[in-house]
Order: C-alpha cells, then sequence, then structure tokens
C-alpha cells in the first residue's frame, strides 16, 4: 500500500487532463456550430463574403477538436463533438453547392467518413431551402440546379448500405432526404407548369391583341 497516493496521484492527474480537454472540445463544438450556422444564414442572404469569414472561423476550431483525436479519441468521437463536425460539413457542402458547385472532400475538411456523408444528407434540406427561395424569385433555372444536386447526393447516400455502427445512422438521414426531395420534386413541377401556363396565356393575349381591329 505504499504505493496508494502515487497511484491516486497518478489518477487524478490523468482526469484532471482528460476534464480540461472536455470542456475545451464541449466550447468548442458549441461555438463551431454558432459559427456554421451563421454561415447558412449568410449564404441564403447571398452574403458569400460573410459565409466565408465565418467558414474560416470553424475551420480553425475544428483543427482545434482534431488536436484530441490522438490524446483524448474517446473526446473526440464522442457525439457533441461529431454532431458539430457533422454541422461543419454540411455548412461547407451548401456553401460550395450554392456556388460554383466544387465539393470539399472529406480530407480536405478533415472529417471522418460517416460524420461527412451526414452533413451532406442534412445538407439537402437547404439545398431544399435554396430551391424555394429560388422558385419566388422567379429563377426556376437555379431551383432545378438544386433539386439536379439533392438528386445527386441521394444517389450517393442510397449506396452506402452498411450498418449503422459504420455509419453513424446514415440511414435514418436518408429516409429523411428522400421525403425533401419528393416535396421538393413536387413543388418544383407545379411552380413550372405554373410559369407555362402563365407565358402561354400571355402569349395568347398578345396574340389577341395583335389581330384587334383598330
Amino acid at each position: 500500500m505504499d504505493n496508494l497516493e502515487n497511484i491516486a496521484e497518478t489518477i487524478h492527474e490523468a482526469f484532471v487532463a482528460r476534464t480540461e480537454a472536455r470542456e475545451r472540445a464541449l466550447a468548442r463544438a458549441r461555438s463551431l456550430t454558432r459559427h456554421c450556422a451563421n454561415a447558412i444564414r449568410a449564404i441564403h442572404r447571398a452574403e458569400r463574403e460573410v459565409a466565408s469569414l465565418e467558414m474560416e472561423q470553424a475551420a480553425i476550431l475544428v483543427k482545434g477538436l482534431r488536436e484530441n483525436l490522438t490524446l483524448f479519441p474517446e473526446i473526440y468521437f464522442e457525439g457533441y463533438t461529431q454532431d458539430a463536425l457533422k454541422e461543419y460539413a454540411e455548412a461547407m457542402i451548401v456553401f460550395a453547392l450554392t456556388g460554383e458547385g466544387n465539393l470539399p472532400t472529406p480530407e480536405q475538411l478533415g472529417l471522418e467518413y460517416a460524420t461527412y456523408l451526414k452533413g451532406m444528407a442534412e445538407a439537402i434540406g437547404e439545398l431544399r431551402r435554396r430551391c424555394l427561395d429560388s422558385l419566388r424569385l422567379s429563377n426556376s433555372q437555379e431551383a432545378e440546379r438544386m433539386l439536379s444536386y439533392m438528386d445527386d447526393i441521394f444517389a450517393v447516400l442510397i449506396s452506402m448500405d452498411y450498418p449503422d455502427a459504420i455509419t453513424g445512422g446514415l440511414r435514418r438521414l436518408t429516409d429523411i432526404a428522400r421525403s425533401l426531395i419528393e416535396r421538393t420534386r413536387g413543388d418544383l413541377t407545379l411552380s413550372l407548369r405554373h410559369e407555362k401556363l402563365e407565358q402561354s396565356l400571355r402569349q395568347l393575349e398578345e396574340k389577341l391583341n395583335g389581330t384587334r381591329p383598330l
């Protein structure tokens, strides 16, 4: 029992270090989620410069979270950490697809594959919002582009037919994505039909005005 105090002290030091790392991770995760939400809000407001600045701050926080991967992997893979990283993936994917359309890779973002895929699945909801906003602005071409991206993402998600233990529960998000895409396709179809009807009525009116005697 002579070494009991030494054993206890070693355990105390380990627990203190782990607790401090956990608190830092929690703070970074909350801040990361906030920056990602701000970035997505700026994207929908067409404030891409603001969104870019938010994502730069988010990238710094992601780097900080990854510091735990070597020393405290159990903290890095905690739900709150991975949820925040998922938000980062979602924001970066939405930022890319509402711009030039060049997707960042999981490696470029420094994310695990399952986390990246879940972020991609949740990006479909933001792409739907972009699609509906485009329809309200009578920009059917942009709306169709967003739906095309949604279809492409879903094709990838549905191919990831692996156990939830591997994908981190991707199947549920894939089912939600399917529902969002079906609703978006219906909204877009109705809007395009309405637009086509309005064009036909205008053409008919112009034709009638052109043949009406003076």
